[in-house]
């Protein structure tokens, strides 16, 4: 009982470290910052879903990858109906041109690096 004012400012100190982030977020405006993507194209639309895409795709050429490799269907139906090739290369690459504009803004701004380069040469893909 006679350490309640270490206790207490124990406490107040512990949730002021713990709000710091969040305050600064807020201060500076970067919790609200989006990477502004260029598709390279006129396409209207992918083939998932906008929502889909930004937090699924990575499932989804995963679930391509299982398909085409292992499987040997090379199609896909999109949620529209819609029939496409599974290719990185022919179907992706070729909306998603601008690797710099599209892929690595939006890879950097999440803070992660995706395998899909570690078989696939980008510069190779693109002059085909």
């Amino acid at each position: 009982m006679y350490d309640r004012g270490k206790i207490i400012t124990g406490i107040i100190l512990f949730v002021i470290v713990l709000l710091i982030p969040f305050l600064y977020n807020s201060f500076t405006g970067r919790a609200a910052y989006v990477p502004e993507l260029t598709t390279g194209t006129s396409e209207k639309e992918c083939v998932g879903p906008k929502a889909f895409m930004r937090t699924d795709h990575m499932k989804l050429l995963d679930v391509w990858k299982e398909t085409a490799v292992r499987q040997g269907v090379r199609t896909y139906r999109a949620h529209n109906g819609k029939t496409y090739t599974i290719s990185l290369s022919g179907t992706c690459i070729e909306c998603h041109a601008q690797k710099e504009q599209f892929c690595d803004r939006c890879h950097d701004y999440a803070g992660i690096t995706p395998k899909c380069w570690n078989c696939h040469v980008y510069e190779k893909v693109v002059r085909k």
